[in-house]
């Protein structure tokens, strides 16, 4: 067994984070019932099979939802093929990588917005106070960044960090360490607002404002807050712990130097090295019925099947591009909406009024809230080996989805 996942493991038992209570899922009707052309709609099933079978993908789920209701729901391919080859199913789990950061950092920090905890145009450095500002040295003044900024990733903070470096330094995980590292060392590129640049250290930052205001680890908050209010019983960090016995039907990533891949340990080595898997930009493990749940919860104003994670308004708030920032950004609320890293939600869905995300291990989220219609595409994009791209394959399943949208009347 690998002996990283065998050491993490044991650290997640001791750490482990709370359990949520049984699932809530969405009702399945035909493409026909929810107002789609099943013909053109099956058309994705071609696009993601020649995907397979040129190597890109070992497999993939996709899910299509209308409002409150899942239109189409199906695997592709397998799930693993190292160690031992296994069939994907409409169940798999999966590691969102910087999805995470959609359905478990943003929707558990718009609570706290909407509860007044915390404001948009707070400085972090109210909440980590040697968080140090942006030195604008045309006008030799500091210009402070605030909550707006991470979660728009308008901060100017660099985008990753050394983790091998912190590693070294600091051992593993440190998380106090990275976080200090992060405030007070970490390249502040350009004045908060005027521009765009992604970065994961945005989110790590989000995550401990979080648990200063909350006192509690992000995990442990998020996993009863958004995923125990939803119901969601396939969706958590940390999974060693809160689904010991869904591990087998975890999408492995990639194969390590002893052969076998990551299997329920986060991929990304920034969240899995020096945070210990509890990371507000990488960790969250879920799959396709429960985060069609999210999104369906997102389209009907933050409540679905009588279950409220959030208000209409703060939903509001989410789904817009704050207009104190530079235009061309295009970011949202922890969600892109129309920036430069936006094609996945493809040329046909709402220009404007669509949320998306990808995940560097292959999946994506599309919300187009003007059509009320979800495009969830989970794919193990670099198991066995971290090589291809999904970028052309995400625009074309999100086209024919979309275009296979019926007109009203």
């Amino acid at each position: 067994m690998n002996k990283l996942f065998c050491f993490l493991a044991i650290v997640a038992i001791t750490i482990g984070c709370t359990a949520v209570p049984a699932a809530q899922g969405l009702r399945h009707v035909s493409p026909e019932e929810a107002g789609m052309d099943a013909e053109t709609l099956s058309q994705v099933d071609t696009a993601i099979l020649r995907c397979i079978s040129e190597g890109t993908i070992p497999g993939a789920v996709l899910s299509v939802v209308r409002g409150d209701k899942i239109a189409y729901l199906k695997a592709y391919g397998n799930r693993q093929v190292i160690p031992d080859t296994l069939k994907m199913t409409t169940g798999t789990i999966f590691d969102l990588a910087s999805v995470s950061k959609c359905v478990g950092t943003t929707l558990a920090f718009m609570q706290l917005l909407e509860r007044g905890d915390v404001k948009l145009d707070d400085r972090v450095s109210d909440y980590i106070p040697d968080f140090l500002p942006y030195r604008d040295t045309l006008i030799d003044e500091d210009v402070h960044i605030t909550i707006q900024d991470l979660l728009t990733h308008s901060s100017g903070l660099d985008p990753y960090l050394n983790v091998e470096k912190l590693a070294s330094r600091y051992g593993e995980p440190c998380p106090d360490s990275t976080m200090r590292y992060i405030a007070t060392m970490v390249h502040r590129n350009f004045k908060p607002k005027s521009d765009f640049m992604y970065s994961c250290l945005n989110f790590v930052t989000l995550q401990n404002i979080l648990q200063k205001v909350t006192g509690e680890r992000l995990c442990d908050y998020a996993g009863r807050e958004v995923f125990g209010t939803l119901g969601l019983e396939h969706t958590c960090y940390l999974p060693a712990v809160n689904m010991p016995e869904l591990l087998d039907s975890i999408a492995p990533t990639t194969v390590q130097a002893d052969g076998l891949p990551f299997k329920g340990v986060v991929h990304d080595p920034l969240a899995r090295r020096l945070n210990g898997g509890n990371s507000g930009n990488a960790g969250v493990f879920s799959n396709a019925e429960d985060l069609s749940v999210i999104a369906a919860a997102i389209m009907g104003g933050g409540e679905v099947c009588g279950r409220r994670i959030l208000g209409s308004e703060t939903v509001k708030l989410m789904c817009t591009v704050p207009y104190s920032n530079d235009p061309y950004i295009g970011r949202a609320l922890g969600w892109d909406m129309y920036s430069s890293h936006s094609s996945c939600k493809g040329n046909k869905t709402s220009p404007r009024r669509t949320l998306c995300h990808t995940g560097y291990t292959g999946p994506s989220m599309v919300i187009d809230l003007d059509n009320s219609l979800a495009i969830i595409l989970l794919a193990n994009r670099c198991h066995p080996y971290d090589t291809g791209s999904l970028k052309e394959l995400r625009t074309e399943v999100a086209d024919i989805v979309a275009g296979a949208l019926k007109p009203t009347r």
